[in-house]
């Protein structure tokens, strides 16, 4: 717990060290849920299919964007999911000649599954915790993660500014970070906050 006579430096070492314990304990575990479902899907895999789920069939390149990543990486990672079924290629609405993925119905089922079973997950993790405890923590844990997502954002620009000040990324090309719909004590760990 917090010491009266703690710094501002001892605070940020204490917060850093418990980021990389999470960070080392999520790894480890996955966060995969509980039961039948339990590390059956990896991160990118889940984190594609909430992202075609919550928004919709989409383009490769709209997906990265989405997601935070380069097109090369979700060509690659989406790969097996269309392989399996999970994912399916079609045509897009309005444009015949443009293809879009969509989360396919076998896809749907096995995302609901690990969803289902990662919420059980975090009820057993937090079973002690008030709802207004897993609240607090699950808005806290959105707000770190898009200040990481932002703070990424700014440091490739900076970077490129340093190497190139011609060129220079424009902050209003940065991704647009939003809340995901379920996030808040009814979805303690329901969704992903940014892709990838």
């Amino acid at each position: 717990m917090s010491n009266p006579q703690e710094t501002s430096t001892d605070l940020l070492e204490r917060l850093q060290h418990q980021v990389a314990l999470f960070a080392r304990r999520a790894e480890q575990t996955r966060l995969g849920g509980v039961g039948k479902a339990r590390n059956s899907m990896d991160r990118a895999a889940y984190l594609l299919l909430n992202r075609l789920d919550r928004e919709g069939p989409m383009g490769v390149k709209a997906l990265a964007e989405a997601m935070g990543i380069d097109s090369s990486t979700v060509t690659r990672q989406v790969a097996p999911l269309v392989d399996t079924g999970l994912v399916k290629r079609t045509s897009h609405p309005e444009d015949g000649r443009a293809v879009v993925l969509a989360l396919s119905p076998r896809g749907r089922g096995r995302l609901d599954e690990v969803r289902d079973s990662r919420r059980r997950l975090m009820a057993q993790v937090t079973d002690d915790w008030t709802p207004q405890e897993r609240e607090v923590f699950t808005d806290l844990l959105f707000r770190f993660n898009i200040a990481l997502a932002e703070w990424h954002t700014g440091f490739g620009q900076r970077e490129d500014a340093e190497e190139n000040p011609a060129q220079a990324a424009d902050p209003a090309d940065a991704p647009v970070l939003r809340e995901p719909a379920g996030t808040g004590a009814a979805a303690v760990a329901g969704g992903d906050t940014q892709g990838g």
